[in-house]
């Protein structure tokens, strides 16, 4: 592994490619470039780690892997959640051993040090007198919750989280994430790149001809200024914005300026919910919500969340990267903490839609890979029209990594029109 090299070759790459087009291969196949990516993105920004109600109490925990640094997130006795690094300050053993658990203190199963739920180190024996176990607290990684989420960021200095937090607290806080408990998650592992599964979910030019669960409920626009809505949906957009006015709830496209994050509250194209039959899953809405047609909150956060709030339950999708050519996708549904499985919800249910169109982008993302893999790949021209989405969060990366990589000549002068993706 040579990285300055494969960061000098970056650098030729960005500076020459066409704005407009789709990645050169090495960006989403050569190992050097994936662990390029680990250290400008996934090691600087912001991620999206689970809902909080995945540690509905004191003492519950569920880990995640990141490059190769493993985290816990806990919730302590003072109910604050936090993440740690898994590695236990004797000899750096994984303190948190499995997916999810619950525990009074975390004892590292090689030596039995024993930490409190806030990283404090209580217990470590035969050390001698002079050791101070003050000084051998779990390192913390920077942690924050909006509306019911949890954000961790591994960098030594975290940058701004407040301007995302503003921006979509408004429009979480009517489902009252934070009184929601998982009704159910599964997870996937595609063997494909992770900017290839961003990609994927950041248009819908895919989704007639391989979601058919989806389209049932959901549209694939989202602007009344896009000309291919169809005027009925449009009037839909129009009465449920009006509706929602009166109702308070915030619901115009909100969008940092670099589009790495955006919100939108957005009607669905029929029924009140993502199910088979547009029918709601559960019975007992999210928070105090009456109102069962309240479309969704779409809410992207580059560089690993996509979500769909609606008034019956939520949804939100995490993407984690394995390797150069392997990504884990998880995704958890949320519903009122006091609703009843088999009573007021039943999980096949709820997750047969989603459960479906995860599969199928799972083996679109990796026939995309297998075909970029082939010699015979070059980068092709986005659609203007309809994969903005992708040009967005291709324009998002590459300027994260042009920080990254050392001057290289001038770029072609193609400039990428700029728009706003569906969440």
């Amino acid at each position: 592994m040579n990285l300055q090299a494969s960061r000098s070759r970056m650098a030729d790459l960005l500076a020459t490619r066409r704005a407009d087009y789709s990645l050169p291969q090495p960006f989403y196949n050569d190992a050097d470039f994936h662990q390029l990516d680990i250290e400008q993105i996934w090691y600087r920004n912001w991620l999206f780690a689970g809902p909080a109600c995945a540690v509905p109490a004191a003492g519950n925990w569920f880990t995640l892997e990141v490059g190769t640094s493993s985290l816990v997130i806990v919730r302590g006795a003072d109910g604050v959640v936090r993440a740690f690094y898994n590695t236990c300050r004797h000899r750096g053993s994984k303190v948190c051993v499995g997916d999810a658990g619950k525990a009074a203190k975390l004892v590292c199963p090689y030596h039995q040090w024993t930490y409190e739920l806030d990283g404090r180190l209580l217990f470590a024996r035969e050390m001698g007198p002079d050791f101070k176990a003050a000084d051998f607290s779990l390192k913390q990684a920077h942690c924050r919750t909006v509306g019911g989420y949890v954000y961790i960021c591994l960098a030594d200095e975290a940058p701004d989280f407040d301007a995302f937090s503003q921006m979509v607290q408004p429009y979480m806080q009517p489902h009252d994430l934070e009184n929601a408990k998982v009704a159910c998650s599964s997870t996937l592992v595609e063997q494909a790149n992770w900017k290839l599964v961003i990609e994927n979910n950041r248009e819908c030019y895919h989704c007639t001809g391989n979601h058919p669960e989806l389209l049932r409920t959901l549209s694939e626009f989202d602007s009344t200024d896009d000309p291919r809505v169809a005027p009925a949906f449009a009037d839909r957009i129009r009465a449920k914005a009006a509706e929602w006015d009166a109702e308070g709830l915030p619901h115009a496209s909100q969008n940092s300026p670099d589009k790495r994050f955006r919100v939108v509250r957005l009607p669905l194209a029929h029924g009140e919910s993502m199910t088979m039959d547009g029918k709601p899953a559960v019975k007992q809405l999210l928070g105090n919500l009456q109102n069962k047609d309240l479309g969704s909150v779409r809410m992207l956060s580059l560089p690993n969340n996509w979500n769909h709030l609606q008034a019956d339950h939520a949804i939100a999708f995490r993407v984690l990267p394995l390797g150069p050519q392997l990504t884990q996708v998880t995704t958890w549904w949320l519903v009122n903490k006091d609703a009843q499985e088999g009573v007021d919800y039943h999980p096949e249910e709820m997750m047969q839609v989603w459960a479906a169109t995860n599969d199928q982008d799972r083996v679109l993302a990796e026939n995309n890979q297998a075909g970029i893999n082939s010699k015979a790949y070059e980068p092709g021209p986005y659609s203007q029209t309809i994969e903005f989405g992708v040009q967005n969060f291709i324009d998002w990366y590459t300027g994260q990594m042009a920080e990254m990589v050392p001057p290289a000549r001038a770029a072609i002068p193609i400039q990428p029109i700029h728009l706003v993706a569906s969440a």
